[in-house]
């Protein structure tokens, strides 16, 4: 008989970036994630290294490009602006 799969483990992926940027100040260290522009990409890069593969729904870049998409919709077929 087979033994049944566990189910896959999942967990917020910006609790590894905290958790690793809090081992790298204790550390001594002083990571900066995306200098001051967004930290979306780096922090998906970081995770990736990791061999974490982040969630699209997650990502506010995208969430951002998906709204104005949407206005634009509403602009063309509402006449809104």
């Amino acid at each position: 008989m087979n033994e049944p799969e566990p189910a896959a483990e999942t967990y917020n992926p910006w609790s590894v970036v905290n958790l690793v940027f809090h081992h790298l100040a204790d550390e001594g260290l002083h990571p900066v994630l995306g200098g001051t522009d967004d930290p979306g990409e780096p922090a998906a890069a970081l995770l990736k290294a990791f061999g974490i593969e982040p969630m699209v729904e997650g990502n506010r870049q995208v969430s951002l490009a998906i709204k104005q998409q949407l206005t634009e919709i509403r602009a063309v077929m509402l006449g809104e602006e």
